[in-house]
């Protein structure tokens, strides 16, 4: 056999084994897509926590205030105009200065009742705030992880296909959070790790909106964000909201067209 003949068929071997490994990722990419991808019409959002999400959210039915003015407003709005036709519904129910224990006590009601097909949930500040003001009745964060979880679990076993959202809490040394800031700081740190490792165990969507505002102190002061410590400017929330479409589009492929 000649050199350019052996050389040929070598080739045309190579070219064989290519295409039926892209075959093959194909199949993959097509069956991991539709495993991870839920139906785009009838979806019931729901966003739970505390202030953060709460935004001064009505109490009633007006639509006009049903939704608060944070990041929850902002993604909800958002998606609602773009995919009209999607008949989304959109639920916020974050109440001010709740902790996991005040969760616990109302997710029946505020959360498996509404029977959401995509969680989002961010929690914790507040668990952090009673470790630092009332640390004898405050919960450790081996009872924050082990609540948390029971959050979690009661959604997979009412629906094992629910969208689970989970977003990392933040504290920056302003306002009154400043004077206190050495004890703050390490017990969000241990709160966040307990997130991570619950969104890696469900499943989950993981948003880190940290890491969005330490990138965005580089172009403006942090008070500029986060007015103080805890809770985010209207800045602050457009961010927010950015990063959650960012990430959630990794499951909800239709949001991709925000292009973030």
């Amino acid at each position: 056999m000649n050199t350019t003949r052996r050389k040929f068929l070598q080739l045309g071997s190579l070219l064989m084994v290519a295409s039926i490994l892209d075959a093959e990722n194909a199949y993959a990419t097509s069956s991991t897509s539709e495993n991870l991808h839920l139906p785009e019409k009838n979806l019931r959002f729901l966003f739970q926590g505390d202030s953060i999400t709460d935004g001064n959210r009505g109490r009633n039915n007006d639509p006009n205030h049903i939704m608060g003015h944070g990041y929850a407003n902002l993604i909800a709005s958002r998606i609602a105009a773009d995919f009209p036709k999607n008949a989304f519904s959109f639920f916020n129910r974050g109440i001010s200065g709740n902790k996991v224990p005040d969760l616990q006590a109302r997710w029946q009601t505020d959360t498996l009742d509404l029977k959401p097909d995509v969680l989002s949930l961010l929690v914790g500040i507040n668990d952090v705030g009673a470790m630092v003001n009332k640390p004898e009745s405050a919960k450790t964060t081996e009872q924050f992880e082990s609540g948390y979880r029971d959050l979690l679990q009661q959604v997979r076993t009412l629906n094992n296909n629910t969208l689970l959202v989970l977003g990392l809490p933040f504290v920056y040394p302003l306002g009154n959070v400043k004077a206190k800031f050495d004890i703050w700081k390490p017990e969000v740190e241990r709160r966040k790790l307990v997130v991570k490792k619950l969104a890696s165990e469900f499943d989950a969507v993981l948003v880190d909106f940290p890491s969005v505002f330490e990138k965005a102190f580089k172009d403006r002061a942090a008070e500029y964000w986060v007015w103080d410590g805890v809770h985010p400017t209207i800045a602050g929330h457009e961010l927010m909201a950015r990063e959650w479409i960012r990430q959630v589009a990794k499951r909800l492929f239709f949001l991709k067209k925000y292009g973030y």
